[in-house]
Formats: C-alpha cells, structure tokens, sequence
C-alpha cells in the first residue's frame, strides 16, 4: 500500500512554510508512521528552505551543508513534517558497510528447514517507497560505502541487486538529501576528525549544495525560549539573550583562530535546560561548555562570559541576581 502511494495536491510554500514565495509543493494527504512530528518553534532558513523544496518538488538531489549544530537535518525533517512526506536518516559512521546499504543473505527457518533469504539493506528498500532518504555525516562515509550511493545521484539512477540479477527503479516520490560539515575537501579546519575527502565526480552530482549557517541572534534567542519556556516564565528573557551572545562570541573567536571549539545552537538549548536545573548560569555554563574547551582557552571563554553577564565566571550566583 505504501508503495503506491505519492503526493495528491500542490500546497502554497508561503502558506505552509512562511516564506515569501510563489512557489507550490507536493503534500502527501495523510502522514504514516515515518512522517517525523512537526516542531511548531522551529525557524526556516529561507534559503536552505527553498534549496530543499527544490529537492521534494522536482526530485533534486540536495546537499546541506554547515558547522556542527546548525540543525542541518533537523531542517529537511521539518520541510518533510509539513509535507507529511516520509523520510529515513542513515547515519554514514565507520559502522555502516556495503551490505548494510545493498544487502545481505540471512538465514531463516521456514517449516523446520534452514532456508537462505535474500534481505533488502537500506537503499533498495527506502529507493522503492515514497521516501526521503536523508544520509547524515555524509563526508565520514567509507569509500566503498560512497560508491554504492554514487549512481542513485543520478535523477532517475536505478540500482542493480547483482547478486539478484535484479534491477530497481526509484519510486516516482524517491528523493534523496544528505547532510556534512565539510564541502568535500576533508578536515581542513581540525574540528572534523575523520571525515574524509569525498570523490569530486560523485561531489559533482549533487544538483544543489545548500549551506546552513547560524541563526540571526533574535531567532537563535526565541528558539532557545520556545524550548526551555518553564526557565523564561519565571525569569524572563535577558537571560536568554546575555546566552545568545556569549555563543556569537565563541563563533567569532573561532573565526578568528583564537578558540578551538565554538558554541553551537544546541549547546545553548542544553545551557539553558541546565540552568533550569541548577539555578546557576556560571555552573550551568562550566558544566555543559567550558570543560569541553582546551584549558589554554579557558581564559578567552571566561572573559566572553564576564562580558556577556558582567560577572566573573568563578562566581557562583543566583539565577534571579544575573537578571538585575
């Protein structure tokens, strides 16, 4: 039944996804069980957005790209949620091999015999459903992994079940995204280790590379509100933001060389949720950032914190006196 069915109406983009846009996309009627939950807070980039729409509406393959933590394929869950388009992330670590993604023969017992069964991996199961196949971590994939994804790149790439003599065709509602840190070229900055140097022919098939960067402070800040609200309720908003900005500051300090490891949006989330466990902005912050930093920059995050708080980081305080 799944296998049959595809999108049944055109829905506006600007209605749907609050983009200024004249744009239509295809919408499934009703969500199955691979449909991830709609996030109601989240915030769409406009032009990561549209990059994916392109993917879902004329069946383009779409890279996304950007720094770890920019919620880069919590982004496609969320344009497939509104779609009710059905997806399945495959996350390419060391662990994932070529039979996990082709397939494998098992072994079964059918009335009281050993019998040998041909089980689908991952892509020719998902290639034959109306799914979104989203591969995470996509530039730590094994280069024998690479090479079996490397023909579905093509728009209407089959897939051969050699050890089946069989050929596959995508079903017609098939798309494919993936998501990385890196462009391709490797760990070029130190922060990615074990990525690897991805093939540029297969690089070279993906119709769109979309980038995804950090939020605008405001957005990151709202987002940080929306999911920590019982924190913000009893003790407003300017916490939230001095939070946000000592994040801006560790991404500038990476920038510019002199920080190792940056605050990404998720790090904030879990900043803020710890707040709300420990009451105490300066612990909350040692215990979920500052003690994953290189102790030689410990004394650069520390002074971004007392710019940000006006406050020493060894101090421990009250929540309700950083507010004042």
């Amino acid at each position: 039944m799944m296998e049959a069915l595809a999108p049944q109406e055109l829905v506006s983009v600007r209605d749907v996804f609050g983009i200024d846009s004249p744009l239509r996309a295809p919408m499934f009627a009703e969500a199955t069980d691979f449909v991830p939950d709609i996030d109601p807070a989240y915030r769409f980039n406009r032009e990561v957005t549209l990059a994916l729409l392109a993917g879902f509406t004329h069946n383009r393959r779409v890279l996304l790209q950007g720094l770890h933590g920019t919620g880069k394929s919590t982004h496609i869950e969320q344009v497939a949620a509104r779609l009710n388009w059905p997806c399945l992330r495959v996350n390419l670590d060391g662990n994932i091999t070529r039979l996990d993604l082709v397939g494998k023969d098992t072994v079964a017992i059918e009335d009281g015999r050993q019998v040998t069964r041909f089980q689908e991996g991952v892509v020719p199961w998902a290639m034959q459903r109306p799914m979104a196949l989203i591969f995470d971590e996509y530039d730590a994939g094994r280069p024998d992994v690479m090479f079996v994804i490397q023909r579905l790149l093509e728009r209407d790439g089959s897939f051969t079940l050699t050890d089946q003599n069989r050929v596959l065709r995508p079903h017609p509602a098939f798309r494919m995204f993936a998501t990385s840190n890196t462009v391709g070229l490797g760990n070029t900055n130190g922060l990615y280790h074990g990525v690897q140097r991805l093939n540029h022919a297969q690089m070279d098939r993906w119709n769109i590379v979309a980038v995804l960067d950090y939020l605008d402070p405001a957005e990151e800040a709202s987002i940080v509100r929306s999911r920590v609200p019982d924190l913000i309720d009893a003790h407003g908003s300017g916490l939230v933001e001095a939070m946000v900005a000592v994040a801006n500051l560790t991404r500038e300090g990476f920038r510019a060389g002199d920080l190792s490891t940056l605050m990404s949006p998720r790090t904030v989330i879990s900043w803020a949720e710890n707040v709300a466990v420990f009451h105490d902005p300066a612990l909350a912050f040692r215990l979920t950032f500052l003690n994953k930093c290189d102790e030689s920059e410990r004394g650069i995050v520390s002074e971004y914190f007392q710019r940000c708080f006006d406050r020493e980081l060894e101090a421990t305080f009250e929540l309700d006196a950083a507010l004042v």
